[in-house]
């Protein structure tokens, strides 16, 4: 039998059966959602984006790559993808 208790950010896994063990694990924060690009930038300079995303671009613009990639801090922060290419408040 496995039961999950989650305290204070940490989750912990009781384990019992034979051997009894506890294990401690850092749980997954909630990700932030930002009031606007400028807010997320000072953060994240190059922006957000989910995972497998690629930055939309015309013309010779290189793309954006070295934006912070997290599928849960994009969601909170979708509003902000104006071109709708899975990275929100990307800059060069």
């Amino acid at each position: 039998m496995i039961r999950m208790v989650i305290r204070g950010g940490l989750a912990t896994a009781l384990v019992f059966g034979g051997v009894a063990a506890i294990v401690t694990v850092p749980a997954e924060a909630a990700a932030k959602t930002y009031l606007n690009c400028t807010a997320l930038n000072r953060v994240y300079p190059h922006g957000v984006g989910r995972k497998g995303a690629t930055d939309k671009v015309r013309g010779t613009t290189k793309k954006v790559t070295n934006f912070k990639v997290s599928n849960p801090l994009y969601l909170a922060n979708k509003k902000s993808d104006r071109d709708v290419d899975g990275i929100a408040c990307e800059k060069r």
